[in-house]
């Protein structure tokens, strides 16, 4: 096991306990990485362990630490699964994870694992289109309603009139998807609050501030630290990090919020492989020095945007100024604008279309987080799902263009900008 202590652990910063936190070399034959655990099932020792390890994975009697409950079958839990939900807690300062196999499995499992059928939700919008349409269509057939308010400084004055005996959570993504609204974590809590049960900690009655928190990253901005009940992450991006892998994850501090979680995806089956896990483990070594680079790029190429004359607009984080209303925002809620920046070129369609295709360094793909700098247009691609109201709501115009700043050469990146402008 680990040489350090518990205190000693607890002084450490997570790009440190990143690379050796949660493994024990001893357990494998002395490896200095975790190796890939690729079995489906696992041995028992006696008959009289298998039955006590499925009672407490069925939530009977006093189970111990989610860890220490034995391991059953890889739908269940796997050391590699167990390795990388360890560790990425450790960025959020949260209880614990459960990894997923995507994105939208993490979502998707979370909210079926906390509402049922006549609960509300309220949602900031802008979001991400996978989740408007899980959100509009899946879980309205289940009877899950959901009211919108515009991300941004109105948000919880907007959703207060909305709250009613029904509703279950507040949803948030943070920055918005695509156009980086901030929106007040800490008052929306407020706001759960003050209409939730009397035993505002816990219970079936309480509202959940659920944060998608995939646009910001880990790095710059931890949500449960300003009033985040569940964090929520589409790994695939910047814990990833290298367009290799796709995966999920949802962190919690409340163990029955985490139990009932790792319950509903052991029953609909949306956990990652061994070999996911293991190259999200991995990731999660570079994740801080990646993430910094991807923002010294982003704060130079949001620079060069701002003063071109085909530029619009630029909806970057980093450009808010102190008398902007979503400042005090965002020095609250992190330490760094991160590197997603969306932008309004100035025309329509045929002029986004026209910059994107004549884009040479940046890849014309959607996604973000990764290493490579890539660009996509919201309206037709990641959001053209969505209603024309909603797309409205959120900014979401045909002159839209959304960026995701990688680790390449930042005078690489302008030039490659300059030139696809050039030609709009």
């Amino acid at each position: 096991m680990s040489k350090l202590s518990d205190s000693e652990i607890a002084r450490m910063h997570p790009e440190t306990l990143a690379l050796s936190y949660g493994f024990d070399p001893w357990l494998s034959e002395g490896a200095v990485k975790p190796p890939v655990f690729l079995t489906s099932t696992f041995v028992f020792k006696h008959a009289a362990d298998g039955k006590q390890f499925f009672a407490w994975a069925h939530g009977e009697g006093t189970p111990p630490p989610r860890r220490e409950m034995g391991l059953i079958y890889s739908r269940i839990n796997n050391p590699n699964l167990e390795i990388f939900e360890d560790r990425v807690a450790l960025w959020e300062g949260m209880k614990d994870a459960c990894s997923f196999s995507s994105g939208m499995a993490a979502i998707a499992t979370t909210l079926l694992a906390t509402h049922q059928p006549g609960d509300e939700m309220i949602v900031c919008a802008p979001v991400y289109g996978g989740t408007d349409s899980l959100i509009h269509h899946f879980l309205k057939r289940f009877g899950i309603a959901a009211h919108f308010v515009p991300a941004g400084v109105d948000a919880p004055a907007l959703a207060e009139p909305l709250v009613t005996a029904r509703t279950r959570s507040i949803y948030i993504e943070s920055p918005a998807n695509p156009n980086n609204r901030l929106t007040d974590i800490g008052r929306m809590k407020e706001l759960a609050l003050r209409h939730g049960p009397a035993q505002a900690g816990r219970g079936a009655g309480r509202i959940l501030v659920i944060v998608d928190n995939t646009m910001a990253g880990p790095v710059f901005a931890q949500p449960a630290k300003v009033g985040a009940d569940i964090v929520l992450y589409s790994a695939t991006k910047f814990i990833g990090g290298h367009s290799d892998v796709v995966g999920g994850v949802a962190l919690a501090n409340d163990e029955t919020l985490l139990t009932a979680i790792a319950q509903h995806r052991a029953l609909l089956g949306g956990m990652p492989n061994p070999y996911t896990a293991w190259l999200l483990t991995r990731s999660l070594e570079t994740l801080k020095i990646r993430a910094e680079q991807q923002q010294r790029n982003a704060v130079q190429v949001a620079a060069f945007l701002t003063s071109h004359a085909k530029v619009r607009k630029v909806l970057y984080i980093g450009l808010l100024a102190p008398d902007d209303p979503e400042y005090a925002i965002y020095r609250k809620q992190h330490t760094g604008p991160g590197s997603l920046i969306s932008f309004y070129i100035r025309g329509g369609e045929r002029e986004a279309f026209q910059f994107l295709d004549h884009l040479k360094v940046f890849r014309l793909a959607v996604s973000l987080g990764s290493t490579e700098s890539l660009a996509q247009h919201p309206a037709t691609m990641t959001h053209s799902g969505l209603s024309p109201e909603d797309k409205k709501m959120g900014g979401i115009s045909d002159d839209l263009v959304r960026l995701s700043i990688g680790i390449e050469n930042a005078e690489d990146l302008i030039w490659d900008l300059q030139q696809a402008l050039e030609s709009a």
